[in-house]
C-alpha cells in the first residue's frame, strides 16, 4: 500500500506542475488571442490575419511600451492606470499584491552589487540576501529605524514568493558577484537551478 501512495505521490509531483503550467500558458495565450483578434480584424483585410497574430502583436505592444519607458513623458503616461488602480478601493489590494509579485521576481527594485551573504551570529550558516535599505538615509521610513552601520536585508523563501526582512550590521555581511534577479532565482529554486555566479574576495 505504501508503495502504491509514494508512486501516485511521485507521479503527481512530475505531472501537476507540467498540466498547471500547460493551462496557465494555454489561458494567457488564449486571453490574448480573443481580446485582441478583433482589434487587428478591424484594422487588417480579413485575409491579411492569422491565428497568432494577436499574439505576436501583444509581444511587439508590450516591447515598445517597455522601450518607451526611457523618455518621463510616457514613463508617467504608462504609470498612470496603476496609481489609479491603487486609488480604487477593492482594486489596489489585488493589483498592488500583483505588482509586488512581478517587480520581486524581476529584481526591478533592487541596486546590482546589493546581494550578500549573512552570517548568523555564533554559527557558520550563511543566507542568501538582498541589500533593499541602509541606515542613515533621510527621510527614509526604514532607515530612520536603522543605525548608519546597519543594513536592511531581504531574504526571499525557498519555493515561495515571500521571505524576510532583517536589520543586520554590515558587519555581518559580504558581498558576492550575482544580479539581484538570479539571486532571487537560485535562492527560489532551493539552488537546484544551474545559475552560476562568483564569489568577490
Amino acid at each position: 500500500m505504501k508503495i502504491i501512495v509514494k508512486s501516485l505521490l511521485t507521479g503527481l509531483a512530475i505531472v501537476l506542475p507540467l498540466i498547471i503550467t500547460v493551462e496557465l500558458l494555454r489561458w494567457l495565450l488564449l486571453t490574448v488571442e480573443t481580446g485582441l483578434a478583433p482589434l487587428l480584424k478591424l484594422v487588417l483585410p480579413g485575409s491579411w490575419y492569422w491565428p497568432g497574430m494577436a499574439i505576436l502583436a501583444f509581444v511587439l505592444l508590450c516591447m515598445v511600451i517597455g522601450y518607451s519607458t526611457r523618455w518621463s513623458g510616457f514613463n508617467w503616461l504608462w504609470q498612470l492606470p496603476g496609481k489609479i488602480m491603487l486609488k480604487l478601493p477593492g482594486t489596489s489590494q489585488i493589483y498592488g499584491m500583483l505588482q509586488d509579485i512581478i517587480e520581486l521576481m524581476s529584481g526591478k527594485n533592487f541596486a546590482d552589487g546589493s546581494v550578500v551573504m549573512v552570517k548568523l551570529p555564533g554559527s557558520e550558516i550563511e543566507l542568501i540576501g538582498i541589500i533593499t535599505k541602509q541606515g542613515g538615509q533621510p527621510d527614509d521610513r526604514m532607515s530612520s529605524l536603522m543605525q548608519d552601520e546597519q543594513l536592511a536585508v531581504f531574504i526571499p523563501m525557498a519555493y515561495n514568493v515571500g521571505g524576510y526582512t532583517i536589520i543586520v550590521p554590515r558587519s555581518c555581511t559580504r558581498n558576492i558577484d550575482m544580479k539581484p534577479a538570479e539571486a532571487l532565482q537560485l535562492t527560489l529554486s532551493a539552488g537546484l537551478g544551474s545559475s552560476k555566479a562568483s564569489i568577490k574576495k
